[in-house]
């Protein structure tokens, strides 16, 4: 496929940008700086703001698929907009954990102990889900990570999860961000998730 990245430039985006030309994908990697990116080898890198819905439009014609890993500066509105109009049908946005669920069915974000401080960071994620769900044009995916995602090694193995939060035997959620970027691209590649959430974690 032809997919754009916005954020390539980013952990989660270079990850991704990474798995996808080793897949034989192609690549329109777009961000604020693009001499941080990789250009060659399946990789066309473009400056881009993706808050400005008509000029990333115009960039990301032609593509068969956005794959979004921005910060949640940018709304919802914004990127669907862009799509929409460019004529992609795919979005899929990397978000975050905390509108994930506790196996007592309680969002993390409402959760005792939740910490305060990151409230304001996460909060803008939370609602760029909502209004995805909202959304009943674009073929949009929505993947929430584990609750500690790192830099560490691509061991290709994992567990998928829609709603609930993955834990592993000792309750921990983590996932390394090369892992994250399989399961990105398996989701582009294997279209499960349409119009939803999905979380993975070892």
């Amino acid at each position: 496929m032809y997919v754009a990245v916005l954020g390539a430039s980013g952990r989660a985006g270079s990850e991704i940008t990474k798995e996808l030309v080793a897949r034989g994908h192609k690549v329109l990697a777009i961000a604020r700086n693009p001499e941080k990116l990789p250009n060659g080898n399946g990789v066309t890198a473009k400056a881009g703001d993706a808050s400005d819905a008509d000029a990333l439009a115009e960039q990301i014609k032609g593509v068969d698929a956005v794959i979004s890993a921005l910060h949640f500066d940018v709304p919802a509105a914004t990127l669907l907009s862009a799509v929409k109009t460019a004529g992609v049908d795919r979005l899929l946005v990397t978000g975050g954990a905390a509108s994930l669920k506790n196996s007592a069915g309680v969002m993390l974000y409402d959760s005792e102990g939740f910490p305060d401080a990151i409230k304001p960071v996460v909060k803008p994620a939370i609602d760029f889900l909502d209004d995805l769900r909202r959304e009943d044009q674009v073929d949009w995916t929505f993947f929430s990570p584990a609750m500690n995602i790192f830099e560490g090694p691509r061991r290709g193995e994992f567990r998928l999860g829609k709603d609930e939060l993955v834990t592993d035997e000792n309750g921990e959620s983590k996932i390394s961000f090369a892992d994250y970027a399989i399961a990105m691209v398996d989701e582009l590649e294997q279209h499960n998730h349409s119009r939803s959430r999905f979380t993975a974690a070892y």
